[in-house]
């Protein structure tokens, strides 16, 4: 009996072993796969410089994720091929808000997982200022796609009238985070907020989200082969 309850020890101790080697190389993956896309168009991409100032473009108007991209991304309006559409809207290295909100373009996985335990807690605290939570939810429950619309098939709109997730899956509430945080700690307008959260969701979503650039540029979203679909966990 006793050799039965150690063996069953050994086993659930191989099995968890085993699932934090996956977790593991599913992150190196996704690194990997982002840096062979890279070298396999001869070019850096992830060098995105963001400096189109874009503070005073209005995104109330906007009705979908595709018009907000290309109110808040002007260089797809140029953009002829898709390393181009790429470079508009990936980014990389560490934000300028890095010193606020510790996340990194290069780590999306843990930039993920990190917005996603603060959410509770920057939701709490937003709503302590009935200014900056009003501004929050003017934005979030319009369709600009603020959301994880190609993990869970919520739309554009990632929350409630009320400021509730309509979807619990790691993406939606960081990018809800990354929302109320920007709000909170920067002085960007809603149109920089919206660009920064969409390009988050460039780096959690890269196929679909290229994909969607490309019909924004029009071009073939066809051809947007080499990316991930989807980065993280759902």
């Amino acid at each position: 009996m006793a050799g039965a309850m150690a063996d069953r020890d050994t086993l659930q101790k191989v099995i968890i072993g085993l699932l934090a080697v996956a977790a593991i190389l599913a992150g190196y993956s996704t690194a990997v796969t982002l840096t062979t896309y890279a070298k396999l168009t001869g070019n850096q991409i992830l060098r995105f410089s963001g400096k189109t100032d874009i503070s005073n473009v209005d995104v109330s108007k906007s009705t979908s994720t595709a018009m907000s991209m290309l109110l808040v991304f002007p260089e797809l309006k140029s953009a002829r091929s898709e390393l181009e559409i790429a470079n508009a809207i990936i980014p990389s290295g560490t934000p300028e808000y890095a010193d606020k909100i510790p996340i990194s373009y290069d780590d999306p996985v843990n930039s993920l997982n990190y917005l996603y335990r603060s959410y509770s807690k920057l939701k709490e605290e937003l709503k302590k200022d009935p200014e900056k939570w009003n501004r929050y939810l003017n934005l979030a429950t319009k369709p600009v796609g603020i959301s994880c619309e190609f993990c869970c098939g919520v739309g554009p709109v990632g929350i409630t009238p009320t400021g509730e997730l309509r979807c619990g899956c790691q993406h939606n509430p960081a990018l809800q985070a990354l929302t109320m945080a920007l709000i909170k700690d920067t002085d960007y307008s809603d149109a920089e907020i919206l660009r920064e959260v969409l390009r988050w969701k460039a780096l959690f979503f890269p196929k679909p989200m290229v994909a969607l650039a490309a019909q924004v540029a029009g071009k073939d979203p066809s051809e947007i082969s080499a990316l991930p679909g989807m980065v993280g966990g759902c």
